[in-house]
Parts: structure tokens; C-alpha cells; sequence
């Protein structure tokens, strides 16, 4: 298997609705650091996208607001390959082999493939359950060595390793055998309105996320509504879901850790902590924001970057595809 100087690392978000800042913190934020630490590949995932009903037109439109956001966050195209997935054949191709390695039950077993179920129970489609073993072959196309993973997907991990194993079993030595890659950083971040819960994109409460997307005065709108408790100390503490989630958003955003934010509210009142945060949150997102709107006002160049994310994803994703397609005996013309 051919070797490389870095150590390869895939990761990928939906274009599906407005990112949260847990979002940020814990992927794009991440991904600005890795990109120079390993042979990065990044990826727009429209496929993953579409198991749940679409907008055609909103899907594209969101397919590049995410890639201005990627840039304007700070992923460098020159540094890692950042492209659109369906624009990368191989990705689904290699899903259909990797199919018939994978048994039906570990599908049904899947975390995500229930909740999503539940959530959507007058769109259970095949492709909500086959989500897993497609981001299986996202993962194993690059030959990737590492895979940034919260909590939440770590049973996706699991089942990609073991689809590798299973196919390296019976084919002979071709995929690599991805590994965690757990992030130090970035401490959870719930929901403003229900601290206990993770904070989600799809939330239908609209005071419980803040949006990459949300103008100063609705971050300081949401901020000013969050829950916190009866109690008046400013302190992270399991029985104060509340005030340990607002802390750990300050001392993100402000680089600092929890304790030192913690020291800085000392003498605080819920009213003026609430409204420190949320300055700090709008004050980091403002640049973000400004960048990504000059961006999009040039589609041209939007294009071209991930036209040539594509290509360079092609050639990596074809070079395993082309092997798998020799071990399980597709004849090729040769």
C-alpha cells in the first residue's frame, strides 16, 4: 500500500440547513488546524444530504454557501482537497460494493437510522438506512488513516472499520483500517433551551440554536433567553447544565478554558454573563460572516475551487476504486 509523509484524513458536512456554532467548533473549526497536519479531504456530503426530502434549488444553493463558509472559516483549498462528494462518481460506486459485505440487521441497529426513522417516519428510505455504509466509502476511497468523530458518530467509525476488515478478509490486503482521531478541543455544545440535549440544526425550537448565520441581534436575542437555573453561581457543574453550557461557548469562542471563564464572571449576574457571551459569540462570527458573503458574490471563483477539489478527489478515489474493482473480479478490459 503506498505510503505517505502525512497521514490521511477525511471528514464531511451536509448541506442541509444552517450550521450551529457547535458545528463550527467541533468540524470546521477543527478542520482549519488538521488541514496542516495531515493530506486532508474535505467534503460537501449532498449525498448523505438527500435521504431526507430536499428543495432541489435550496440544496444547490447551500451546497455553496457551505464551501464560502469552509473558505471564510479558513480551509485553504491549497492546503487540503475540499470538494462537492457527488461530484466524485467513485463515492457511490464503491457504496454499492461495499453493500454486499454489509448485513442488513447491522443497519438496523444503527443509532441514527432509528432516530432518523422516528423523526421521518413517512420517508424511511432505503437510503436512510444504507447512510452508514456510504460514509464507509467516503472514508475508505482516500485510503484514510484518521477520521475526526464526536461521540455521535463513533458507531459510523466502527462499522467503516468493520467493513474494511471484512473486505481486506476476503479480497486480500486493500483498504486501509481508518482509526478516531478524537478532537482535545471543543468541549459539547447543547441546546440554549434544553442544555441536557445536544445543540441541533434541526431543532424546532428557534431559540434553542445559533446559526452561523444569525445576525448580531438574533445571537444576542437567543442568548438572553437561555436557560440557565435558580441558582446565581457562575460555575460549570453537572447539576447547572445551563450555565456549564454557556461557559464552555465563552471559553471556546474567547480561547480561554473553563475555569479561567469561569474566574472571569466571579461577581456576575445571569443578566450581564448571558449578554457577555453572547458579544463574544457575535464578535467572532462577524468576520466569518462578511467573508463569506464576498465569496459567494463570486461564484466564478466558488466553482473553480471545487472543480479542482473534484478532480483531485477523482484521481485519489479512482486509484482505490480501480483495485477493489480488480479483487472482486470486475472485468476491466485489461
Amino acid at each position: 500500500m503506498e505510503e505517505t509523509t502525512q497521514k490521511v484524513l477525511y471528514s464531511a458536512v451536509q448541506p442541509s440547513g444552517n450550521l450551529t456554532i457547535g458545528n463550527y467548533l467541533g468540524a470546521i473549526r477543527n478542520w482549519v488546524k488538521l488541514q496542516h497536519e495531515f493530506t486532508c479531504f474535505y467534503a460537501i456530503a449532498d449525498l448523505h444530504a438527500i435521504t431526507v426530502k430536499q428543495e432541489p434549488a435550496l440544496l444547490r444553493r447551500r451546497t455553496l454557501e457551505l464551501a464560502a463558509l469552509y473558505v471564510a472559516c479558513g480551509v485553504d483549498p491549497a492546503a487540503c482537497t475540499l470538494y462537492v462528494q457527488s461530484n466524485v462518481a467513485a463515492h457511490a460506486e464503491l457504496t454499492w460494493v461495499l453493500n454486499t459485505l454489509t448485513y442488513v440487521g447491522e443497519m438496523e441497529r444503527m443509532t441514527q437510522f432509528k432516530d432518523k426513522a422516528a423523526r421521518h417516519a413517512e420517508n424511511v428510505n432505503m437510503g436512510l438506512m444504507d447512510y452508514p455504509v456510504l460514509m464507509a466509502a467516503d472514508i475508505l476511497l482516500y485510503q484514510t488513516q484518521v477520521v475526526p468523530v464526536g461521540i455521535d458518530q463513533r458507531q459510523h467509525l466502527e462499522i467503516a472499520r468493520d467493513i474494511a476488515i471484512r473486505f481486506n478478509n476476503r479480497y486480500g490486503e486493500t483498504f486501509r483500517v481508518p482509526e478516531a482521531y478524537i478532537l482535545k478541543e471543543g468541549a459539547k455544545i447543547t441546546s440554549l433551551q434544553d442544555p441536557v440535549r445536544k445543540m441541533s440544526k434541526s431543532d424546532e425550537n428557534p431559540n434553542a440554536s445559533v446559526f452561523l448565520s444569525d445576525d448580531r441581534d438574533t445571537i444576542m436575542r437567543k442568548f438572553r433567553r437561555a436557560v440557565t437555573d435558580s441558582d446565581d453561581r457562575i460555575v460549570a457543574a453537572e447539576e447547572k447544565p445551563g450555565v456549564t453550557n454557556l461557559l464552555n461557548i465563552y471559553a471556546a469562542f474567547k480561547g480561554c478554558t473553563v475555569p479561567e471563564a469561569e474566574k472571569a464572571f466571579q461577581g456576575f449576574g445571569y443578566g450581564d454573563f448571558k449578554f457577555a457571551v453572547g458579544e463574544t459569540v457575535a464578535d467572532a462570527l462577524a468576520p466569518i460572516q462578511a467573508e463569506q458573503q464576498r465569496l459567494l458574490a463570486d461564484k466564478g471563483y466558488l466553482a473553480g475551487i471545487l472543480k479542482e477539489g473534484a478532480a483531485r478527489a477523482a484521481y485519489a478515489a479512482r486509484k482505490t476504486l480501480s483495485k477493489v474493482y480488480r479483487k472482486v473480479g470486475f472485468y476491466r478490459g485489461e
